[in-house]
């Protein structure tokens, strides 16, 4: 039998667990049937309705949070595009036909998210485990064990969902001492001379996967030139902060005594090597020479550079690409290799939070990039970055902080 032989809506219907779907604005798309028994509720009375309106925390009991705990799951899935599976939970469920009358249930939810085309969540199917029976069992021998795992159950649960709601207080203050200290690390947009450039800095969703990303921009002695670097950090929230900024500087300082980026990258490898926390860093550094109109580059296992030139061809920088910073055990002589601009091109370095997805070819978010850069070629550095930002990360924001700077050339 085939996939178009077969009648999924069918089989969602007859699924024996209770399933339902949720739009990304927590709105019932479909219930199977046996979501309905066990809930009590009619069609007409779920699909189409808001999931807080079908199912609200009891106004009468402040210790029923069942319902703000699942609204937190939710978000997560849409946030993150990950699945979210939840501890036990009690949830007080009013009466559908007799309103203000509420009924203790024990459900085990698992949210997973259902991906669109383009990456992005665009269902959530909210898959319920029915444990009420087990837990209020009453009667005999039977009913006293049913009551000890009852307790035993319950107060497990509550004691891990106040352990994920400490662990989560704990890494949003992490975070937030991180963005600031990366804020006041990176360098501020600037004018240079008569050039335009933009910088942004986007954190990943999530109190995880920040504040390892950087961007620099550096006057070079001699000549009318410029050094502009982005580069990644393998790690998350304060840790990774203090190691970006110490390879922000390193890089800031080799690249006004190198004689080019490869010379700057070598230096920068050999200083990560003693760098705890650095390990698996990424950069990618250019010279500018605005005199001779030349771009010299290198990469240490970042992605490569992107050149838009004015009329919309995007050219990549990738023919200088060696291992990240610390990866070879004796470091040698890193490559480069250099190629021309004409006024009116647009440089533009960025990290891999910008092009990179899961279950995504790395030439696909290349693409993707190239092909936003081309529309908006003609937009000042500004609104160039905003454009691609919007365009290119994921509307409920991506779980990679991305670093993306644009410079007019």
């Amino acid at each position: 039998m085939n996939d178009s032989a077969i009648d999924y809506a069918a089989v969602f219907q007859a699924l024996p667990g209770m399933v339902a779907l949720l739009t990304p604005d927590l709105v019932y798309a479909d219930a199977n049937e046996e979501f309905l028994r066990v809930a009590g509720r009619r069609r007409e009375q779920v699909v189409g309705r808001f999931l807080f309106d079908v199912f609200p925390d009891n106004p009468n009991d402040s210790g029923a949070t069942g319902m703000r705990h699942l609204e937190a799951s939710l978000q997560r899935v849409l946030a993150t595009g990950e699945r979210d599976t939840m501890a036990l939970q009690r949830y007080d469920v009013e009466d559908a036909d007799r309103p203000g009358e509420w009924e203790e249930r024990y459900w085990s939810p698992v949210n997973a998210p259902v991906h669109g085309p383009d990456g992005k969540v665009v269902l959530v199917v909210h898959r319920v485990e029915e444990v009420t029976e087990l837990i209020r069992a009453r009667g005999g021998p039977s009913g006293s064990r049913a009551r000890v795992l009852e307790a035993e159950l319950y107060t497990r649960a509550r004691e891990l969902q106040d352990l994920n709601d400490r662990l989560r207080q704990a890494h949003a203050r992490e975070r937030e001492v991180a963005l600031a200290l990366q804020e006041a690390m990176l360098p501020a947009p600037r004018q240079l001379g008569h050039h335009r450039a933009a910088v942004r800095y986007r954190p990943a969703v999530g109190a995880l996967n920040v504040c390892g990303d950087w961007y620099d921009l550096v006057d070079l002695v001699g000549g009318h030139r410029l050094g502009v670097s982005v580069g990644d950090v393998v790690g998350h929230g304060l840790e990774a902060a203090g190691v970006m900024g110490q390879l922000r500087s390193a890089l800031s300082a080799a690249s006004r005594v190198a004689a080019g980026p490869a010379e700057a990258l070598d230096v920068l490898g050999r200083y990560a090597h003693v760098v705890d926390g650095a390990e698996s860093a990424t950069a990618a550094t250019t010279f500018v020479d605005f005199d001779q109109r030349t771009i010299t580059y290198s990469s240490a296992g970042h992605p490569p550079p992107a050149l838009v030139h004015p009329d919309g061809r995007v050219e990549f920088l990738d023919r200088a690409t060696d291992p990240p910073l610390d990866a070879p055990p004796d470091p040698g002589p890193r490559v480069q290799a250099a190629t021309t601009f004409t006024d009116g091109a647009t440089l533009v370095l960025y990290t891999d939070g910008l092009i990179e997805r899961r279950h995504e070819d790395i030439d696909t978010g290349l693409a993707r990039l190239a092909g936003s850069l081309t529309r908006h070629r003609a937009a000042e550095p500004e609104r160039l970055a905003d454009a691609v930002l919007l365009e290119l990360l994921p509307s409920g924001g991506a779980t990679d902080d991305t670093a993306l700077i644009v410079v007019r050339l």
